[in-house]
């Protein structure tokens, strides 16, 4: 069944990374599919071994465009305001203080809110540089299996697969380096200027709070956030084709 498989992860492929929304395409897509699942090929026959090479090129070119798309991910938000600007990813004050936030900035302490929030997107956006190599790593561990998988999934199969694969080394790789951010942007001391003048009002009690957690964790989902949006571009609109690995996988 390998040449069966084979055709229907190229045909996926194509129609995937192509934005091939014509009806006329897609229905002649099933009819091919719908043939090859009756179709078997000899394991020693040239045809076999044809179907093992295209499955590996298919592989091969989506991995390529994965490492293409996780890298824009991380470049985008690596930027100044590639956080604070994006209101899909912008890290949110915590919870304690989110729940006061209203009577915070009426009582006068609006700069005192506002500073805390942007110095924790500074802390993000300086420390996602960090995620690339993760990512490339996760592709290179990619299987063919995992490949075929991911082009026959939803809009953000690619994205999940990346959470699966790299959320518990992403978050111990991104917390020290957030946590050395939030020293160098200030982010403690903007939090604690905020409680010291807060505390007065009685609006939020002084109490600790892992500010490390808080803008790793908001940081990691804004990224993965991020990566999906790549990853629903690749899916719908013909991708930037910068290699002939991709041109010969996707069409030029």
């Amino acid at each position: 069944m390998r040449r069966s498989t084979t055709s229907a992860a190229v045909i996926i492929a194509c129609l995937l990374f192509a934005g091939m929304a014509n009806a006329s395409l897609l229905d002649k897509a099933k009819e091919q599919l719908n043939k090859d699942k009756g179709k078997k090929a000899a394991p020693s026959s040239p045809a076999a071994s044809a179907a093992a090479g295209d499955e590996k090129t298919v592989a091969a070119g989506l991995k390529e465009a994965l490492s293409i798309g996780s890298q824009k991910a991380v470049d985008a938000v690596a930027k100044q305001n590639g956080y604070f600007g994006n209101p899909k990813i912008k890290i949110p004050l915590p919870d304690n203080i989110r729940k006061a936030e209203k009577m915070l900035r009426k009582v006068g302490l609006s700069k005192q809110v506002d500073e805390f929030v942007l110095t924790m997107n500074r802390a993000a956006e300086k420390a996602a540089p960090v995620a690339k190599d993760i990512f490339i790593g996760a592709v290179k561990e990619m299987s063919i299996t995992d490949a075929v998988g991911i082009l026959r999934g939803g809009d953000t199969a690619a994205t999940e697969y990346f959470r699966a694969k790299t959320g518990d080394k992403l978050y111990r790789a991104f917390k020290p380096a957030v946590s050395k951010t939030v020293q160098e942007v200030g982010v403690t001391r903007a939090y604690q200027s905020l409680v010291d003048k807060a505390k007065k009002t009685k609006l939020i009690k002084d109490e600790s709070l892992d500010l490390d957690h808080h803008v790793t964790k908001k940081a990691l989902e804004g990224l993965f956030t991020m990566v999906g949006e790549e990853e629903k571009k690749i899916r719908k609109d013909p991708v930037a084709r910068v290699t002939d690995l991709l041109k010969q996988v996707f069409g030029k």
